[in-house]
């Protein structure tokens, strides 16, 4: 009794063990084959899907991208020649400016040497003609004193040395003296304020120097007061010779 109970327990164990597998076997077999079909019926469609996406929607946006493209290309292209052309002329302009700044301070700068040059000149004039005075003197003094003893010639020698060395500090600054003596009266160097008639030299022969002129360079520092030869007052004055009446002749 026990032995078949046994037996049939084993065998009800059995069997429910096969249904089991059966069942098992049955549901993954027919999951595998909806699956695979599964697959299959998809993977077209999805395939589709994608070259038409590849091909078609690309061929749509490429288009219109390259249209716009083109289209910014060409503005960036046209701003950036028209900022090129404005900074050719704001730099056209700023090279004139320059051109005419630094040409009016060359200007400025040859006027305002030549004015420092000039007042330079001016102010050495004016303290020179000052100093002229004591050169007068002193040449003078040279042709009036004569010494008489050794304590005179002393005193003589001693001026005459001041004199020497004021002669040479003008001679450094420029200055020297005129020699009009047997010249042609020159209104531009000398002055005349005295006439001699003679016959021993033509007329507007300078005579003598009354006052010694002196240069300064160049120009005339203080004209020479001369005297000048004037025609002997005995001299028969030139007739002029006549003319010859035309009804006459």
């Amino acid at each position: 009794m026990q032995s078949d109970q046994q037996f049939n327990n084993m065998s009800r164990e059995s069997g429910e063990a096969t249904e089991v597998n059966q069942e098992m076997t049955s549901d993954s077999a027919s999951q595998i084959n909806a699956n695979e079909f599964g697959d299959e019926a998809t993977q077209p469609g999805g395939a589709q899907s994608e070259i038409g996406e590849n091909t078609a929607t690309p061929n749509v946006d490429n288009g219109v991208t390259s249209n716009s493209d083109n289209a910014v290309d060409s503005s960036a292209s046209a701003a950036t020649t028209a900022q090129i052309e404005s900074l050719k002329a704001q730099l056209d302009e700023r090279s004139s400016q320059y051109m005419r700044i630094a040409a009016d301070f060359e200007n400025y700068r040859k006027r305002t040497q030549k004015e420092k040059e000039e007042l330079d000149v001016q102010v050495k004039r004016n303290t020179i003609t000052e100093l002229l005075a004591v050169v007068d003197n002193f040449e003078r003094a040279r042709a009036q004193i004569k010494p008489q003893n050794d304590g005179e010639m002393n005193i003589h020698k001693s001026y005459q040395g001041v004199y020497k060395l004021l002669v040479d500090s003008l001679k450094r600054l420029g200055v020297s003296p005129m020699r009009p003596e047997g010249e042609t009266f020159d209104p531009n160097l000398h002055e005349a304020v005295m006439r001699e008639p003679t016959d021993e030299h033509p007329e507007g022969t300078v005579l003598e120097e009354l006052i010694r002129g002196y240069y300064l360079g160049d120009r005339v520092l203080r004209h020479a007061m001369v005297k000048v030869a004037a025609p002997p007052e005995d001299a028969p004055p030139v007739e002029e010779e006549s003319q010859p009446d035309e009804d006459n002749g």
